[in-house]
């Protein structure tokens, strides 16, 4: 099964490899990574996507809450309900004959054009995984040059 976990920490060196550490340690494979500032400037959020038995996540998360700049980890595949999304960058061959249709299905999936040459157009999608992978496969044919994607950031839904 696939968790999406959120880890709030103190902004300090070493965390995210204390944390990452413990996961791979325990024979989790890191999916998505994704750390960044708070509205807080001494907090982090850690958003980790991992595939495992739920019986071991348990155990993993228990150890996370004991890893001293812990403030909170939260499960969101608990039932808890979550917005979660990514940002995917990709740059694609282009022609002048392709561009308005490439141009056009970006338009279908509120995607931006970012950079525009002769022979590549760079865009710039967000939106939930699955959105994602369809928009890469659409895309594919065109010839896809680079690809970067940010892996999902989450937060619980309501108050």
């Amino acid at each position: 099964m696939r968790h999406t976990i959120s880890i709030l920490v103190e902004n300090k060196f070493g965390v995210l490899a204390r944390v990452a550490g413990l996961f791979s340690g325990r024979g989790f494979n890191i999916e998505t990574l994704n750390v960044g500032p708070t509205n807080d400037p001494n907090l982090s959020r850690i958003t980790v996507t991992i595939a495992g038995d739920d019986a071991a996540l348990d155990q993993a998360i228990k150890q996370v809450n004991k890893l001293i700049n812990v403030i909170e980890v939260t499960d969101f595949s608990r039932g808890q309900g979550f917005v979660a999304r990514e940002l995917v960058m990709v740059k694609l061959e282009c022609t002048r004959e392709t561009r308005s249709e490439i141009v056009e299905i970006s338009s279908i999936f509120r995607a931006k054009v970012v950079d525009v040459t002769p022979k590549a157009i760079t865009l710039e999608l967000t939106g939930n995984e699955s959105k994602i992978k369809a928009f890469l496969e659409i895309l594919a044919p065109f010839g896809i040059k680079e690809l970067a994607r940010t892996g999902n950031l989450a937060l619980p839904r309501g108050a």
